[in-house]
């Protein structure tokens, strides 16, 4: 069989590693293998880290064997590949911490006084609700210039690294077994023969949240009226849909055959996996039913907790995030890094002229104070458990 993308690609940026250690990336800054500025200190190597006045010297003796931080995880976004760069890299590995971003908020509001987590790693805006409550603090990383300036705050306390659009992704070889015509619109989806093998996440997953956001812009709703998605989300159950996370498996095996989530999972699956032929997947980005923008563009990103265990080895792990390097990493499993405009984007992705066709973003400050009570009211309104 020959090796997927994801493997060749981690190979190459593991020799690129090797190839540049010990040297400055060209206009990239933060502590990575490929341009730390490590130097003994005793018995134990320090580096640079931070941005602006954030600017220190942490040493290696300071870290622990395993660092801790939520929703780092493996089979989500090429964490992965970015966690055991990082153990090569610095000796420090990653829990693999298994957490949406809801469930990360949720654990981290009840360890507040002792936290036992480093950072807060998830949906930008569960990020900003976090800070919200007082349970970041500020930390700058290595190239956090480089970050939109819409896309952090200006406290330094939330940071985003990356963004993801939400697509819808479908076994193409099922549909057309079946001659089911692929979805255009998300008016498609309503129909009997696509809903009763649909998937869709719970809002309060950030994945989940996206794809209620998308739907809900795409038949008029608004950060403050979700009475269109909840219609939307009671057609679509009522014909079979199920609203569930960890998709990938049931989709391999065919057990569902289409679901809403982001264009990195569609398109990671269909050139990354083993478990499934190329040719029968497919992703698309949808309008509305008369042309409405359908596809929320969601940024990812971390935050440092308040008091929180190991600040040293979580200040390297954050800049080696935002370092090319890093970044390059979300890029080999079709993440858009928050600093793809320095990288080369696969010609794998959708046509750029579809992103424009579809993709929106929200007044995120808006979401932020809305969020909560949206995931309640859908929760409730379509009978979800859990609300």
């Amino acid at each position: 069989m020959n090796p997927t993308r994801r493997r060749l690609l981690s190979g190459l940026g593991t020799a690129a590693a090797v190839g540049l250690a010990g040297c400055s990336g060209g206009g990239d800054s933060g502590s990575t293998s490929s341009s730390a500025s490590g130097s003994g200190s005793g018995d134990a190597e320090s580096f640079e880290v931070g941005y602006g006045d954030y600017q220190t010297s942490v040493s290696a003796s300071d870290f622990p064997d395993k660092l801790f931080v939520y929703a780092v995880q493996t089979g989500w976004s090429n964490w992965g590949a970015l966690m055991q760069e990082f153990e090569n890299n610095y000796q420090v590995a990653l829990n693999d911490d298994q957490r949406s971003s809801g469930e990360a908020l949720s654990h981290a509001r009840q360890n507040a006084q002792d936290p036992n987590h480093s950072a807060m790693n998830g949906g930008y805006t569960f990020g900003v609700v976090a800070r919200n409550d007082g349970l970041t603090q500020p930390y700058k990383p290595a190239n956090y210039d480089k970050v939109p300036d819409t896309l952090k705050t200006d406290d330094g306390h939330v940071t985003a690294t990356r963004r993801m659009t939400t697509t819808v992704t479908y076994r193409k070889d099922l549909y057309e077994e079946q001659g089911i015509e692929p979805p255009e619109t998300w008016e498609d989806l309503k129909r009997p023969e696509i809903a009763s093998n649909l998937q869709i996440q719970p809002p309060q997953a950030a994945v989940g949240l996206a794809g209620a956001i998308s739907i809900n812009n795409a038949y008029g709703g608004s950060l403050d009226d979700v009475q269109p998605v909840i219609d939307y989300y009671n057609d679509v159950k009522s014909k079979g849909a199920v609203f569930a996370g960890n998709v990938e498996q049931k989709f391999t095996k065919g057990e569902i055959q289409t679901f809403v989530e982001y264009d990195y999972t569609g398109l990671d699956l269909k050139y990354n996996s083993d478990s499934i032929a190329e040719d029968n997947v497919d992703v698309s980005l949808l309008s509305g039913p008369n042309g409405e923008k359908g596809a929320f563009n969601q940024p990812y990103g971390y935050a440092m907790l308040k008091g929180a265990p190991n600040p040293a080895a979580c200040k390297l792990f954050m800049d080696y995030t935002l370092s090319l390097e890093g970044q390059r990493k979300f890029l080999d499993a079709f993440v858009r890094p928050i600093r793809a405009p320095e990288l080369e984007l696969p010609e794998e992705f959708p046509a750029q002229s579809r992103y424009e066709e579809t993709q929106f973003q929200v007044d995120y400050g808006q979401l932020v104070e809305n969020q909560e009570s949206i995931i309640q009211e859908i929760g409730k309104g379509v009978g979800l458990t859990g609300y």
